[in-house]
């Protein structure tokens, strides 16, 4: 047995060790952090790979491919000589001794813990919905998404050559948040400017997009202005918002908004989001705390209620600021992961030091949203502050995407890409994969189905 198992295995090992679970903006924020100081890191995820979740629209929409935007875990932290990189599946945390257990049945001991998981898809109790209208967290999400809005359109053409006409092309997006917004604007622009020389028999111009939004306004967390401003260029891209409409069911071909049907070829959710299932395990401890979305609820350390070794950072997180809870987007998560490496770095080190730790506080600077080609909305906070939006706004969400994009060739591909698409109207990455059967496109297909003699293939 090498020594570092057996170091494992007993606890018997010179330095502290620490368990650090997700590899998301959080998770890895803590690792770069932790990476420079003298303790035993261990980064443990499900995947092999970090994702930049800001984009996935734009590989669910057939801009960016999913290497673009994917990086492995082990060369992001290659020059941190004191971590490893695991790939497993969390099954349980025991707090008392310490331990994690995890899938391949071995159980890994810390002196202190990282929770860093993200979130999922909420159904509101509805999870059958979820074959239906898929969400948007994973690589496999948007190449699912990709494949089922180009679908819409292959079979679109095939029976339009076959009986001379097709069911309507309607693409239901399900919530008007950030995601909701921007997968909305990108399928209109795929089929507005990308697609109208490639299809010979349907004009892909006619196709409709609707964002069902069940509060009274679309992106919710901006300032009023900012909602109006995304309206007018959500309305100017031809996507219709309807707010206030609260849907009842989703059925393939359709949703229910009422008692009113909404017919769809394509239904995506943006709906809601819920924390990872991890937080459940951890509050199996006495004391630990969660909210109704399944956030662990943590002081102003980042830590549980009587748990001071462990830490919870970014959508697993329930952390109040000036009486709000800190939003679960990307910013706030890199910041709460450095915070805790910081923090494990002066308990290890020098617990004086750390006992006058100054507690976490978000630095906000600001929220952006892309809708379309030119269209954005920005809430900048730092380093001057202004609600900006349009062309300007859209050029501000490029850079700073571009900038903390992991990886020297994912910011030069994406650029490459970015310069392909927008400036040529063309995009290389409309690729359908897998099953070639759409939900529901069978019964939106029945009452257009009218033979004529004269088409022939």
């Amino acid at each position: 047995m090498s020594s570092a198992i057996q170091q494992r295995l007993t606890g018997e090992r010179p330095r502290a060790r620490v368990i650090i679970i997700g590899a998301g903006f959080a998770g890895l924020s803590a690792a770069q952090r932790l990476g420079k100081l003298a303790v035993d890191v261990t980064l443990l995820d499900r995947k092999n790979h970090h994702t930049f979740q800001p984009l996935l629209y734009q590989v669910a929409l057939a801009v960016l491919s999913p290497g673009d935007i994917a990086q492995p875990i082990r060369s992001i932290v290659r020059n941190n000589s004191n971590t490893e990189v695991v790939m497993d599946e969390v099954l349980g945390i025991d707090t008392v001794k310490r331990r994690v257990h995890i899938k391949s049945g071995v159980e890994m001991i810390y002196d202190y813990l990282i929770l860093a998981t993200g979130s999922t898809h909420s159904y509101f109790g509805k999870s059958e919905w979820a074959a239906i209208a898929p969400g948007l967290k994973t690589v496999e999400d948007a190449t699912e998404i990709r494949r089922r809005v180009l679908l819409a359109f292959e079979l679109a053409e095939r029976q339009m050559l076959e009986t001379g006409s097709h069911p309507p092309l309607q693409f239901v997006v399900i919530g008007g948040g950030p995601t909701g917004v921007e997968l909305a604007g990108a399928i209109s622009d795929i089929a507005r400017l990308y697609m109208t020389r490639d299809f010979r028999h349907i004009d892909t111009k006619t196709a409709k997009v609707l964002i069902l939004e069940g509060s009274p306004h679309v992106l919710a967390a901006y300032p009023p202005d900012l909602q109006k401003s995304a309206v007018r260029q959500l309305n100017k891209l031809g996507v219709t918002v309807r707010t206030s409409a609260h849907v009842t069911d989703v059925q393939p071909g359709y949703v229910m908004v009422g008692d009113e049907r909404v017919d769809s070829c394509c239904t995506l959710w943006a709906a809601g989001v819920q924390a990872s299932p991890l937080g459940k395990l951890l509050a199996q401890t006495p004391g630990v705390e969660l909210d109704k979305r399944g956030c662990v609820i943590v002081n102003q350390y980042l830590n549980p209620k009587n748990l001071p070794e462990v830490f919870v950072c970014g959508d697993l997180a329930h952390v109040e600021q000036d009486g709000k809870q800190v939003p679960g987007v990307a910013q706030p998560a890199m910041q709460m992961g450095d915070y805790a490496g910081r923090r494990i770095g002066l308990l290890v080190a020098d617990s004086d030091k750390a006992a006058r730790m100054k507690p976490f506080r978000y630095f906000d600077k600001g929220d952006m949203a892309t809708i379309g080609r030119k269209a954005a909305v920005a809430r900048v906070v730092w380093p001057f502050k202004a609600n900006l939006s349009g062309f300007i706004a859209w050029m501000m969400w490029m850079f700073v995407h571009i900038y903390f994009l992991v990886g020297f060739r994912n910011r030069l591909s994406v650029f490459r890409s970015w310069a392909f698409t927008y400036i040529q109207l063309q995009d290389g990455v409309r690729l359908i994969v897998g099953s070639q059967t759409l939900p529901g496109w069978d019964e939106l297909a029945q009452p257009a189905t009218t033979t004529q003699n004269d088409v022939q293939i």
